[in-house]
């Protein structure tokens, strides 16, 4: 395990402690996080679409006829 994915274990851990209330308040304040937000969709984007086959991108690019 890596320093950063020690820490991010670390922090899930104590999210996970913490209340609901006061979980749901630092999720909302993370989500409304201008800078973050981006990465949020991209990270969901990724998410949803993980266990898809990957293909070069030179095909996918010419079946949009680009």
């Amino acid at each position: 395990m890596t320093t950063s994915q020690a820490t991010a274990e670390v922090f899930l851990t104590a999210l996970r402690a913490l209340p609901d209330e006061e979980r749901q308040a630092v999720l909302v304040h993370i989500v409304e996080d201008a800078e973050w937000q981006d990465d949020i969709k991209d990270l969901a984007v990724f998410s949803q679409h993980r266990n898809e086959r990957s293909r070069p991108f030179r095909e996918f690019l010419e079946e949009r006829g680009a």
